[in-house]
């Protein structure tokens, strides 16, 4: 059935977003990524075992809203450490403006450079959006948080940049 609808689609030139069952959800298996942070070093989910990971994914680096989102992660950064939660952020950005945004705003967490979009597919922050009736391909700004076991257990969609770190902590805490 799914088949013929595609086909239909094809014919009709239709685009079909396909929004299956291949969407991330809340008590998925979180998908495994290898990146390269701002350093030029290697991170992947299995260096965060044993550890709640804060995986949050922005446009573009050095932009107001994304500067406000990693900058409330930073200012938030010991309380979270001591909660137990390590944070990475993910961008499509190069490794060069990744080290520049880190170095500029003081950031202490890896920021991943995923120019080739593996990682943010992957965790479905890709595809159509609108800005001032203009449509085009971009990052959908996600947060995930990822437990010890490799298990989603949050993921926020609308974030608030400002206050990434509150919404994150009262996602968890209406949870219990």
């Amino acid at each position: 059935m799914k088949t013929l609808f595609l086909y239909f689609c094809l014919k009709l030139k239709i685009i079909y977003l396909n929004f299956d069952m291949d969407t991330l959800k809340v008590g998925s298996q979180a998908p495994n990524f290898k990146g390269v942070d701002q350093d030029g070093k290697e991170i992947s989910l299995s260096d965060f075992k044993e550890k709640k990971l804060v995986l949050y994914f922005y446009p573009k680096a050095s932009t107001p809203r994304c500067t406000a989102e990693s900058c409330d992660f930073r200012d938030n950064y010991q309380s979270l450490i001591g909660k137990g939660f390590s944070i990475v952020g993910v961008s499509a950005d190069s490794i060069k403006r990744q080290n520049n945004f880190a170095e500029k705003n003081a950031l202490p967490f890896p920021l991943i450079a995923d120019e080739k979009l593996e990682i943010i597919k992957e965790y479905g922050c890709w595809g159509s959006k609108k800005l001032y009736g203009r449509e085009y391909e971009g990052i959908f700004r996600k947060t995930f948080l990822i437990n010890e076991n490799g298990i989603i257990e949050i993921i926020i969609e609308k974030v608030k940049t400002k206050a990434a770190t509150q919404q994150l902590l009262a996602a968890l805490e209406s949870k219990k």
